[in-house]
């Protein structure tokens, strides 16, 4: 497995843009990576997902075209763009990584290793 560090949360109001990152411990280039949030009282939710080459990528129907996954295998880091965002988004962040062994794909079934999460709050 490896070890996820996300980084970028923070506090900003409805309209504004953050960059979450997510930092690896070890090289990840063969891993296919994703961000999943999950709000007080709901269940983790998947937001996007980008393969190990970054050749396909995944957004749930309530971020697309508003949030951006990418990649930087010479950094061993993975980023998720927020742009417009709303107070519904407003949740935990995880970054998550799926090992070359594992079937790759937009569910948390699909990943093992997890990050401890970053706060992201939205006001109104």
């Amino acid at each position: 497995q490896v070890q996820l560090v996300e980084s970028g949360g923070g506090l900003v109001q409805a309209g504004g843009s953050l960059r979450l990152s997510c930092a690896a411990s070890k090289r990840f280039s063969s891993y296919g990576m994703g961000w999943f949030r999950q709000a007080p009282g709901q269940e983790r939710e998947f937001v996007a997902a980008i393969s190990w080459s970054g050749g396909t990528i995944y957004y749930a129907d309530s971020v697309k075209g508003r949030f951006t996954i990418s990649r930087d295998n010479a950094k061993n880091t993975v980023y998720l763009e927020m742009n417009s965002l709303k107070p519904e988004d407003t949740a935990v962040y995880y970054c998550a990584a799926s090992s070359p062994a594992r079937v790759w794909g937009p569910r948390e079934a699909n990943f093992d290793s997890w990050g401890q999460g970053t706060q992201v709050t939205v006001s109104s």
